[in-house]
């Protein structure tokens, strides 16, 4: 999985799994822009770490979901090292509850974070990636978006729109040798799952046959095969990691 002198970029990269993806590529020899919209101490520790393990990291504030920052992100990962080679779709949040108590904020707010961001960056991507003939773009997902939850229609609409998205456009580029893929989590542990009250992470544990939550650097290893050369002919794929749970 040798990614030296790839660029990649990595939107929501300064906790959870896209800190575990951002250090993942970088110790697969990557350059990493590292991506945050408001924890700028955080992003920083995780360019720091990939530094440490002899990696190039640049720290990049923007909100993915707004299309002059995005430009603007873009811009500044082009001029730092020339190119862009590997994008990971990874910001997101939630504001959970019920649809008919849901409000057109909290609905917009989800879809323009989770699902319009990755339309923004990968538009943004898709010209020097068909420029050099090589591409990766790798999109966050959920098991959500495969079987939707109760109290979460805004993010299980999102995560399921990155499904079609990941498809469509790997229909569009793949005669350019650039792959698209999605992936799609199921508990993992994070701070948002951290939230969850015992009984309900009790509940989802009786449900995985791996008996046991998963880390964020079990979907960390994924992105990093994914970006790489032995991912090639790998694309418009949605893949699970979720310890069976969807079996």
């Amino acid at each position: 999985m040798e990614l030296t002198g790839k660029v990649a970029l990595v939107t929501g990269g300064s906790r959870g799994i896209g800190k575990a993806a951002a250090l993942a590529l970088g110790r697969q020899g990557a350059w990493v822009a590292v991506n945050y919209l408001s924890n700028a101490e955080a992003a920083e520790e995780v360019a720091s770490a990939i530094r440490e393990v002899g990696g190039q990291a640049l720290v990049v504030q923007a909100d993915a979901g707004e299309a002059s920052q995005v430009e603007a992100l873009f811009k500044r990962v082009q001029d730092a090292w020339g190119h862009l080679d590997i994008l990971v779709n990874n910001a997101g949040q939630t504001r959970d509850g019920l649809v008919m108590r849901m409000s057109e904020d909290d609905w917009d707010f989800v879809i323009q974070t989770n699902l319009k961001s990755a339309f923004l960056c990968t538009r943004a991507a898709m010209r020097p990636m068909i420029r050099q003939r090589w591409g990766r773009i790798i999109n966050m997902s959920s098991i959500i978006g495969v079987r939707g939850n109760g109290g979460q229609a805004n993010y299980a609409a999102a995560k399921a729109g990155l499904i079609g998205l990941t498809k469509s456009v790997a229909k569009e580029v793949a005669a350019r040798n650039i792959t698209c893929n999605a992936l799609a989590p199921g508990w993992i542990e994070t701070d948002m799952v951290a939230s969850v009250p015992e009984a309900l992470r009790n509940q989802a544990l009786a449900q995985i046959p791996a008996g046991r939550m998963g880390t964020a650097e079990d979907v960390a290893g994924t992105v990093a095969f994914l970006a790489s050369d032995a991912a090639s002919y790998i694309t418009g794929q949605v893949i699970g990691i979720d310890g069976g749970m969807r079996l």
